[in-house]
């Protein structure tokens, strides 16, 4: 039994949120240097090149179905990845999460027919509306709408972490998908990353931001997700929005208003409480997509 294996799953979430939260406060502090998508390939880039070294995946004996696997799951975190650091730009980390994770939630009640979950997804669809209605916040509707795209990325890699973590061992899937997620970013952010050559001392905090965001967070949540369905690991990721607001306000300063948080907190009991009604479901795991 490896190490993962004898941590509580969700355990492993939980320290995956903290973990990808801090990351994200540190990537927004090199935007000014590098630029977002500067900062998304340097944190995919690195992050693959520590997981290729290290496990050295075996990829001639692959089938087609784990190479589709792994690619898709490398499109969807290169699309999250880059498109919610362009959303950072304008928007407060906490409030960017917030309105990013209706795209979770929408995996969630596309998993369910119960009526219930209409009042639910109505309870979120306010919370963001107090987002885009508040004049005050200083977050521009781009930006938000920015968030929201890289939402619909997220629950993406949310059903492809899942397609992987059943027909790849270990953590191999995810080291390919990261160098195809970091290749897809190439052309955006290679005149961005190019500021490290002059200053190496970035290339030191774009590390630590692509293990805290990626190798450690990732590999934490592919683990988390071979043991628990994609059902309860979304409720457990209703905590993000939380997790966001703090490590902005703790570590870029960014303090949120009422409104604001208001709005966070709507959208963390939406997701709670479609995922909470269907607890006795989650007990069969989510077929993944063939």
């Amino acid at each position: 039994m490896s190490a993962t294996e004898r941590v509580p799953a969700p355990l492993l979430v939980l320290t995956a949120i903290v973990s990808v939260q801090v990351g994200s406060s540190l990537a927004k502090q090199l935007f000014d240097d590098l630029g977002a998508a500067g900062v998304t390939l340097l944190r995919l880039g690195l992050a693959a090149a520590l997981l290729l070294a290290v496990l050295r995946p075996k990829v001639r004996s692959w089938s087609r179905a784990s190479w589709q696997a792994a690619l898709l799951l490398g499109g969807a975190m290169a699309g999250m990845n880059l498109v919610f650091y362009l959303s950072l730009r304008t928007v407060p980390l906490g409030v960017a999460v917030t309105v990013e994770f209706l795209g979770p939630l929408l995996l969630a009640l596309v998993q369910t027919r119960r009526a219930v979950d209409l009042l639910w997804a109505a309870l979120a669809a306010g919370g963001v509306a107090l987002l885009g209605l508040d004049s005050s916040s200083g977050a521009p509707l781009s930006g938000l709408l920015l968030a929201f795209v890289a939402g619909l990325f997220w629950a993406a890699y949310i059903v492809a972490s899942a397609r992987v973590g059943q027909v790849l061992p270990g953590t191999d899937g995810l080291a390919v998908a990261l160098a195809f997620a970091a290749l897809l970013v190439l052309p955006f952010g290679l005149s961005g990353a190019s500021a490290v050559v002059e200053r190496p001392v970035l290339l030191l905090a774009a590390l630590g931001v692509a293990l805290m965001s990626s190798v450690i967070s990732y590999g934490l949540e592919l683990a988390a997700l071979r043991r628990i369905p994609t059902q309860v690991f979304g409720i457990l990721m209703s905590l993000e929005p939380a997790a966001a607001a703090v490590a902005g306000l703790v570590v870029l300063g960014e303090e949120l208003g009422v409104r604001e948080v208001v709005a966070l907190v709507l959208v963390s009991l939406a997701s709670g409480g479609i995922t909470l009604a269907r607890r006795r479901e989650d007990r069969i795991p989510v077929q993944p997509l063939e």
